[in-house]
């Protein structure tokens, strides 16, 4: 993997840069959709690459482990083929599972037994395991195991989470390194960033990440119901630490107006569940505030989706149909409203970047989030 750094925007530290992969090339700040198991929910490959068109997609490794698990998908020669999807691919290593399934887990040094929250049937993940199984689902990026802490969590329990992940870290590394190659194409294994909201253990934990020279870093735990400004805060301290010359990635982030904030900080990457989850709960992202298209004032408003056309579907149908759509609970309500939220994603990051190219990046996102603070 190369990443090649075009540009940082003269106000802020936005940048904009390339990253090359097996599966090709990936154009930063990027949105990632997220397609836990092999699946952006309501959206086939087509449209995804057609209408959406992201550079590169997320998939989870816990969720792939258990259905439709590693035998199958290493029968179909990895992820990519298995479900149609040519171009980059990420897996998150199944940390997240060790924060929201919380219930159903029990953390030890040697790794995580989690409750399968299908059957009820136990499995122990390890660093080690972890590895193993992202090199069977195969793709372009794959996570360190770590523990992605609550918030709020008291110092000690971040302080010993950090350290713990950290441990895995090198395990991860080293698994990493031993294990052979399954597919005719490389693969790129990120570390991650932990420490909670604690400013001494984000520093000292973005130190140990910078010092493994891994070709590209994430920052994690953050985007779990701490407040904007303490991400902010967070992602400041730790980009100020971590190489310029690799991509950051920040995980599960965010909002629209969360993007733009963490560009101007200077992350590459993000992925997360809102546009598509909200969308399937009525909720439209767009560049002049958030619509509850369900709300009744759109039952007869005939003009477009949205008149930006950021995809087919908003300039196909008027938001009256839509807003029938979800009254009567057709699914095809929730496909529009999930091709449009992420359309405007993907529109959000690459219009950033071409603002960053041209070093008009600061006044044009702080207009845009005047702007998308608004509900019509």
């Amino acid at each position: 993997m190369e990443f090649n750094l075009l540009a940082t925007d003269p106000h802020t530290n936005a940048r904009a840069a390339t990253l090359n992969t097996d599966h090709g090339v990936i154009e930063t700040p990027i949105f990632m959709p997220v397609g836990t198991a092999a699946s952006v929910k309501g959206v086939h490959q087509r449209e995804l690459k057609n209408d959406i068109n992201p550079d590169i997609i997320l998939a989870n490794t816990y969720h792939l482990y258990l259905r439709p698990g590693t035998a199958i998908i290493e029968q179909a020669k990895g992820l990519h083929r298995f479900m149609g999807w040519k171009r980059p691919i990420l897996t998150d290593s199944g940390g997240y599972q060790v924060y929201s399934l919380s219930a159903n887990r029990k953390i030890k040094e040697e790794g995580v037994k989690f409750k399968s929250h299908i059957d009820g049937s136990y499995h122990f993940f390890t660093p080690e395991r972890a590895i193993e199984i992202q090199r069977c689902i195969g793709a372009d990026i794959i996570m360190a195991f770590d523990e992605c802490t609550p918030y709020p969590c008291d110092y000690n329990y971040a302080k010993n989470s950090m350290e713990r992940t950290h441990r895995w870290l090198n395990r991860c590394i080293e698994a990493d390194k031993n294990l052979p190659k399954l597919y005719d194409y490389n693969q790129t294994l990120f570390p991650i960033v932990q420490g909670s909201v604690y400013n001494d253990l984000r520093k000292a934990s973005a130190h140990f990440i910078s010092e493994q020279n891994a070709p590209g870093n994430a920052i994690g735990g953050l985007s779990v119901g701490e407040p904007h400004d303490e991400m902010y805060s967070m992602t400041d301290e730790v980009c100020s630490i971590l190489p310029k010359n690799k991509p950051r990635y920040l995980m599960g982030v965010g909002t629209p107006i969360n993007l733009l904030e963490n560009i101007a900080l200077g992350v590459d990457m993000f992925d997360c569940v809102l546009p598509t989850r909200n969308a399937r709960n009525g909720m439209l992202f767009t560049a002049y505030g958030t619509i509850n298209i369900k709300n009744k004032k759109w039952e007869n408003d005939f003009s477009q989706l949205d008149s930006a056309g950021y995809c087919f579907a908003d300039l196909e149908y008027s938001k009256a149909y839509v807003r029938h759509l979800f009254t009567i609970n057709e699914m095809l309500g929730k496909q529009i409203a999930t091709i449009h939220n992420l359309s405007f994603y993907l529109w959000l990051v690459r219009e950033s970047r071409k603002h960053i190219l041209e070093g008009s990046f600061k006044t044009w996102k702080e207009k845009m989030v005047r702007n998308m603070k608004v509900r019509l």
